[in-house]
């Protein structure tokens, strides 16, 4: 435990003791410029319940019109917190591209027993179907990030909870302000992809593609499955939704402009919901969300 409270100074550039219970991971920095933004909308409002807000470098704003300073090095994971009195604030951590990021945030996090947490990013969409910027709720994950083969091995499922679930999907209708087939036509449901190859389309067809089409993959990208897994393995509640930003198998990639128009129009919504439905899971008594999924038959419940 000291030495995982020790990489979490050293990788997020904040003291542990500033985490809150509900923790959401991202991997970009326009999300950070949004979560500031929401923070200082609920530090302007008494009756929010946050009481200030965390930035790199352990500095903590009360009020508003806070100054942060800009850090003179960034940490590899930079992290902030909207902090409340009893803990049950939100953390966002901007753990960067990759599954060995995603492996090594949430070893260390484990260790604050947080009540839940949640991957908010972006995937590569696999369906013709899907349109840039519609939301993937992830029901199953297809395993190939491999940082985690020794650990938990791939033939585990890592089974969806219930909780997490609806409270993503009631965030989205909350958000969006859609409902029945209107909701159902931007948000599918379905097995999201982790792989550790950025370049994946680049390869034989044969290969990754292949194995996408066996799984009835929705969606692809390289956080995912490590995060939940690694919550299925700690017994930290998890759950996905994922942002659509490119089609590589549809011949719509991630270019320049493509990227800036889309990251415009669409992660304030993406956070928006993440913490909407952060908010629904504090409402829930804790023994509700800390599901009997992630217990075997010999364990006791989780105190």
């Amino acid at each position: 435990m000291d030495y995982s409270l020790a990489r979490l100074s050293h990788y997020t550039a904040t003291d542990p003791v500033h985490f809150q219970n509900h923790v959401l991971f991202t991997n970009y920095q326009f999300y950070v410029e949004e979560f500031e933004a929401y923070a200082r909308q609920m530090l302007a409002d008494p009756a929010s319940g946050y009481t200030g807000f965390v930035a790199t470098g352990n500095q903590i704003i009360t009020t508003p019109d806070g100054v942060i300073n800009p850090v003179a090095k960034m940490p590899q994971m930079p992290t902030y917190h909207l902090t409340r009195a009893d803990g049950n604030g939100i953390t966002l951590v901007n753990i960067g591209v990759g599954p060995s990021n995603a492996k090594t945030a949430t070893d260390h996090i484990a260790v604050l027993r947080p009540h839940a947490w949640l991957m908010v990013g972006h995937c590569a969409g696999l369906r013709n179907t899907q349109a840039l910027g519609d939301f993937v709720l992830a029901h199953a994950y297809l395993r190939e990030d491999h940082v985690l083969d020794d650990d938990l091995p791939v033939w585990v499922p890592i089974p969806a909870l219930a909780e997490i679930q609806i409270a993503l999907q009631d965030a989205v209708a909350e958000v969006t302000q859609l409902e029945g087939y209107e909701l159902k036509r931007i948000m599918r449901t379905g097995t999201v992809a982790t792989i550790d190859n950025r370049n994946w389309e680049l390869r034989d067809q044969s290969g990754p593609v292949k194995r996408l089409s066996q799984s009835r993959a929705i969606a692809l990208d390289m956080e995912s499955a490590t995060i939940a897994a690694n919550g299925f393995r700690f017994r930290v509640p998890y759950g996905t939704l994922l942002c659509v930003s490119d089609k590589p198998l549809h011949g719509e990639l991630k270019l320049p402009g493509m990227a800036s128009a889309f990251y415009k129009t669409q992660v304030a919504r993406h956070l928006q919901i993440g913490i909407r439905a952060m908010e629904r899971l504090r409402q829930m008594p804790i023994e509700r969300i800390h599901s009997r999924k992630l217990r075997s038959f010999e364990e006791t419940a989780f105190l």
